[in-house]
């Protein structure tokens, strides 16, 4: 892999250039915005030197070179340019007054107030860290990374490496990982291998698939026209253990995955909000399909409609095996958005509206965690996301559901919203309502279904 100059110019990605179709150039929010972050966080147990962790952060900056990349754009020439390496700012909290049964909500409410807080993407590189410390054996350290630069697989990767690289600097045997592939390699990749990337067969897929469709929104509380001031809030909440067990279950029998499961029940309750079977719903995907990539940092972030039609469907077996077709047929054809919508325009007309606005889903599915493990001398595990919070990272518009199956066997929930056009009410009803599908579809998917 050659080192890239600073007078060298790379093609963005589909991905990128999509974030700069959201751009509406303003100072203080959008996706190049100091608002649209994304961070990992762990309580770390055992003696932490603050020293030799920003020398490990900076041999993450240099392992990534997305995370010291520019996006460029010089009136209609559009490109990164990826800088050299420099030091990663860490700032340190003092939490030694917090009493230890307190611990557990300051680390999370340090994490909301760290979310809630600017990020700029000047100056580089994009990666920062808080490092809290209650006492010589107990911290809490958040990774603060711009969404621009970085999705949620490659938070994975970048604490992973932070980990790993601590470790080497502490003196234990962790040996160095292979070269990553780089961000700007996809981005190449992407633009020169056209034929592969977009392949006709594809493109005519989802012409012919989103002929007539059109993408389901929800009705908002605030119209567009309104012009309120931009914010995102987060909602969250838990499905308990014996619904996702009753996921896992339904998913066996029918040989999906819980993503296909939860996403058969969204269409359901997108159904009875809107007396509609034709359903078109926005999902994100990792668009990680080379393994040459799969160590890379980058947002490679892809939307995908996902069509299906519920007419006739007598029980929710039904809906889950329509639904697991759907996404069969759709990542074995995924092409990027942008490419999708050239193919379909008319499916994002309801997006448009005045009153109306997308809800995404999503259910993480991540490539690994350090969760719960020991890495040098260090035991590092995640902080559980429990707590709602009145400002967030940015999304773009609407509100984005995601679902994570957690280690102790319940679904996590954030319901991310944009207040300027939901209430909070509004959100806790529709949660509400999917668990009540949930209730209503999983514990007995043979039982006749109520659309």
């Amino acid at each position: 892999m050659s080192n890239p100059t600073s007078a060298q110019r790379f093609p963005v990605s589909y991905a990128q250039q999509m974030l700069c179709v959201f751009d509406a150039g303003e100072e203080d929010s959008g996706p190049f915005g100091p608002r649209h972050n994304i961070t990992w966080s762990w309580r770390v147990r055992g003696r932490v030197d603050t020293a030799t962790l920003v020398e490990a952060m900076g041999d993450v900056v240099a392992r990534h070179e997305a995370l010291r990349t520019r996006i460029v754009r010089e009136g209609d020439d559009l490109y990164q340019s990826v800088v050299a390496p420099s030091p990663a700012q860490l700032s340190e909290v003092d939490l030694s007054a917090v009493a230890p049964e307190d611990r557990d909500r300051r680390a999370e409410e340090l994490i909301i107030e760290l979310e809630g807080s600017p990020f700029p993407m000047e100056p580089l590189p994009l990666l920062r860290a808080v490092f809290g410390r209650f006492d010589e054996q107990d911290s809490v350290l958040v990774l603060i990374m711009h969404h621009a630069a970085v999705d949620g697989w490659s938070a994975q990767v970048i604490a992973r490496d932070l980990a790993e690289a601590y470790a080497r600097r502490r003196g234990h045997d962790i040996a160095e990982r292979p070269e990553p592939g780089q961000y700007r390699d996809f981005a190449v990749w992407q633009r020169e291998s056209v034929a592969e990337v977009v392949p006709e067969t594809s493109l005519a897929f989802w012409r012919q698939k989103l002929d007539g469709g059109r993408m389901a929104t929800a009705t908002t509380d605030f119209p567009r026209s309104a012009g309120l001031p931009k914010n995102t809030a987060v909602f969250r909440y838990t499905i308990d253990s014996d619904l996702t067990a009753a996921v896992r279950a339904v998913g066996r029998g029918n040989r999906s995955t819980p993503f296909i499961v939860l996403l058969a029940a969204y269409y359901v309750l997108l159904a009875r909000r809107t007396g509609a079977t034709d359903l078109v719903v926005p999902t994100i995907g990792a668009h990680r399909k080379q393994a040459r990539f799969h160590d890379a940092v980058g947002n490679f972030t892809n939307f995908l409609p996902l069509r299906t039609d519920l007419a006739g469907t007598a029980t929710f077996q039904d809906v889950v095996q329509r639904t697991r077709a759907t996404f069969l047929e759709a990542y074995s054809r995924e092409i990027p958005f942008l490419e999708v919508l050239g193919a379909a325009p008319a499916v994002m007309a309801p997006a448009a509206e005045d009153d109306q606005a997308l809800v995404a889903f999503q259910v993480l599915q991540l490539p690994f965690t350090l969760d719960g493990e020991t890495v040098g001398d260090l035991e590092l595990r995640t902080v559980p996301r429990r707590l709602s919070q009145e400002r967030a990272t940015e999304i773009p518009d609407g509100a984005l559901w995601q679902l994570d199956i957690s280690a102790d066997g319940e679904i996590s929930a954030y319901l991310g919203f944009n207040t300027h056009k939901f209430t909070e009410v509004t959100i806790r009803a529709m949660a509400d309502e999917f668990t009540q599908v949930l209730k209503d579809t999983v514990l007995d998917p043979q039982a006749p279904l109520r659309l």
